[in-house]
């Protein structure tokens, strides 16, 4: 069926490696490139001898030229970034110069700012219809299946859809005092910095950590979670009809967030260079070097996640509820793949999103969220590639 280049080598690179092996009339060769060849070779050497046939590249996302040569010399169908964020813009122009599709999990953000939202990349729309590619935003799981799943419930729950509230519930437990479960540099500049949430068309804004639900999540029970602001929040605002107010909503255990408070009360969480025995250090870069690394995590982590969406709307004049989710199990993820639940609950979306681009399942030239295409076929492979949803009809809100 087609090529995939992926580029990236850390747990959720990893993840999405593996469903593409599981998937090979879809994929019949991708090319693994990172900065570090050595990770690239690593996936490489554990998953060769399947029909999916792998080759691997070093290559710095940061520079747009050696991107261009990569995707020259490898020709993917689709281009698979889950690099880091701030890297978005430099592989999408490489995609325009190519011609070729590309799927993200994360919106940009500028390196000096914690700035999540999609005008950049929306700044793109033009280019890429005129050269007739597709990039599709935001295909991890929130933002990702959230907005699939808000796709789903507008097209077979709800005539108008006014309230969504995503709820995601981490209950897996590593064992360390203070871990963040994906790249900490990216997880903590989240966290602390304001979060918001839209109503009536407006952002409204909110400290950090101020607004607190506790909330009882099927098969896991009562949870402290907080406000956020999250990136999908901007899109569905935009592309789901009828909407009044979208919030999200993140658990935190109270251990996390005293020692988040420590950090950042000794400006450790600080994204400003400092200067330090002769040269620039930024604080959270330091920081992220002294953490557990993300991936060490999954043989450690117990428990589950939750992830979900709670809709209120109309269907037929009458007022309705609906709440769809995925529960997750990080030891079955660690068997299975090697890794925790959330870099699984990302990996596997973005394989998903890149198998619609390359089956033609979902065609529209454009920079695009997740959302706006059909829900149906990408909710059918959620259930085949190992996230399987389940629905209530009679959900707790949240207040």
């Amino acid at each position: 069926m087609g090529r995939a280049l992926i580029i990236g080598a850390g747990g959720v690179a990893g993840v999405c490696i593996h469903k593409c092996c599981q998937n090979p009339d879809v994929f019949e060769e991708i090319c693994i490139a990172s900065r570090t060849k050595s990770k690239c070779d690593a996936f490489k050497e554990k998953l060769s001898g399947g029909k999916t046939k792998i080759s691997t590249a070093q290559v710095n996302a940061d520079h747009v030229d050696e991107l261009i040569a990569l995707i020259n010399e490898f020709k993917p169908d689709v281009v698979i970034n889950l690099a880091l964020p701030y890297q978005d813009l430099t592989i999408m122009d490489a995609c325009l110069a190519t011609k070729t599709n590309y799927v993200d999990t994360a919106n940009y953000e500028p390196l000096d700012t914690a700035k999540f939202e999609y005008k950049w990349q929306w700044a793109y729309r033009e280019r890429f219809e005129q050269a007739g590619i597709t990039a599709l935003l935001g295909s991890g799981f929130d933002p990702g299946v959230t907005g699939v799943f808000s796709a789903y419930a507008m097209k077979h729950q709800f005539d108008e859809i006014n309230y969504i509230d995503i709820l995601d519930c981490n209950a897996g437990d590593h064992g360390y005092p203070f871990a963040t479960n994906f790249n900490p540099e990216i997880n903590i500049r989240e966290v602390s910095a304001k979060g918001s949430y839209i109503e009536d068309g407006k952002w409204i804004e909110t400290e950090p950590m101020e607004i607190k639900r506790v909330y009882n999540f099927p098969e896991i029970g009562e949870k402290d979670m907080y406000l956020l602001h999250h990136e999908e929040l901007e899109s569905l605002a935009l592309n789901i009809k009828g909407i009044k107010r979208i919030r999200f909503f993140m658990t935190f255990g109270q251990s996390y967030l005293t020692h988040l408070k420590c950090l950042e009360n000794v400006g450790m969480t600080s994204i400003e260079p400092i200067d330090f025995e002769g040269k620039k250090i930024v604080p959270l870069q330091f920081l992220k070097a002294v953490l557990p690394d993300p991936a060490s995590l999954g043989p450690r982590t117990v428990g589950k996640t939750n992830i979900g969406c709670i809709f209120i709307g109309k269907k037929d004049g009458k007022e309705k509820t609906y709440y769809l989710y995925n529960v997750c199990d990080h030891q079955e993820c660690y068997r299975e793949v090697g890794s925790q639940a959330i870099s699984f609950t990302t990996g596997v979306p973005a394989m998903i999103g890149a198998a619609m681009l390359l089956t033609g399942k979902w065609n529209k030239p454009g920079v695009h969220n997740i959302e706006e295409f059909d829900p149906d076929p990408f909710m059918e492979a959620l259930n085949q590639f190992g996230l399987p949803w389940k629905e209530s009809f009679h959900p707790d809100l949240v207040e």
